[in-house]
């Protein structure tokens, strides 16, 4: 059996951060949020790293990492554009936003081949989340069983403004009966967490399970979501900034009794940059995993 592979969301457009966060460097040698994730993974068995990215950005994205990725895993780079798997469907033209995170997933098609877990660029996951999402490809993965990283919701929120969050409904079991996106989190003033929707603020309990973008699957996962997208693309194909996301994919993978989707709690702690008010936190973790010897100073000497 191949070793699983690291799929890399990394072609957004960073729209809220202002720059292009996938490849600014927070560790103390310049190292990018990824690197460590991609650290993680090798240290865990993973065998190749696929990452989705704009075309215009490929030259300096592999300057950055080819030389200090070069014999320690494969990679592979897949770029994610507007017209892929649109089957000829209009696209709107002033439409910019790329589609959302399952359809870079299936820009994938053909790359993948084996089973794989996916992951945000500019997420920190944890040591731990690896570990299992190693252990769960290798013993567990099958095109009837999938799995999320479930983090605790306050484990992820910013400080600096409200995030999306797929907010996750589980059985007896742990396994998802349903996902719902919630694109406005946040803490009141008063201390609760509730999510916004047409004006409304809903709570949500502190150890709600939500996914962070970190999945796992089988290959089959990739031929869902290019159905699942023909479907998005006749509803909401005309938006200009609705998105195709992989846990809404996921949810329907459930909803529709393909198989199951187990969620696999970590009490890790997420960070990331959703903000670019986020930066100096981010910074200051890592400083402080450095210091406590779970990375190295230099990742890659």
């Amino acid at each position: 059996m191949s070793a699983p592979t690291l799929v890399i969301l990394a072609a957004g457009m960073a729209s809220r951060y202002g720059s292009m966060k996938q490849t600014e460097g927070f560790g103390p040698n310049g190292e990018t949020i990824m690197e460590y994730s991609i650290y993680d993974a090798i240290r865990a068995g993973f065998g190749k790293v696929v990452f989705i990215i704009r075309e215009e950005f490929a030259e300096p994205f592999k300057n950055i990492f080819e030389p200090k990725l070069n014999g320690k895993i494969t990679t592979a780079y897949v770029y994610q554009s507007l017209d892929k798997f649109t089957n000829h469907y209009p696209t709107p033209t002033d439409r910019t936003k790329p589609w959302g995170t399952a359809h870079a997933l299936l820009c994938t098609k053909g790359v993948v081949n084996e089973p794989f877990a996916v992951i945000n660029a500019d997420d920190y996951y944890g040591v731990d989340a690896f570990k299992q999402a190693f252990d769960f490809l290798t013993t567990t993965c099958s095109e009837k069983t999938y799995c999320i990283l479930g983090y605790e919701l306050s484990n992820t929120l910013s400080e600096n403004g409200t995030v999306s969050r797929g907010v996750c409904t589980l059985d007896s079991e742990a396994y998802l009966t349903k996902i719902n996106e919630r694109t406005k989190i946040f803490r009141t003033a008063s201390g609760q967490i509730v999510y916004e929707e047409e004006g409304v603020e809903t709570p949500l309990a502190e150890d709600t399970r939500v996914s962070m973008n970190f999945m796992c699957f089988a290959p089959g996962f990739i031929d869902l979501c290019e159905r699942e997208f023909t479907l998005f693309l006749e509803k909401q194909g005309q938006e200009l900034k609705s998105e195709f996301f992989i846990p809404l994919v996921a949810g329907r993978f459930a909803e529709l009794n393909l198989g199951k989707v187990k969620v696999i709690a970590t009490e890790a702690k997420w960070f990331g940059v959703t903000y670019k008010e986020d930066a100096p936190g981010v910074k200051a973790s890592i400083d402080r995993l450095v210091g406590e010897q779970v990375y190295p100073t230099h990742l890659w000497k």
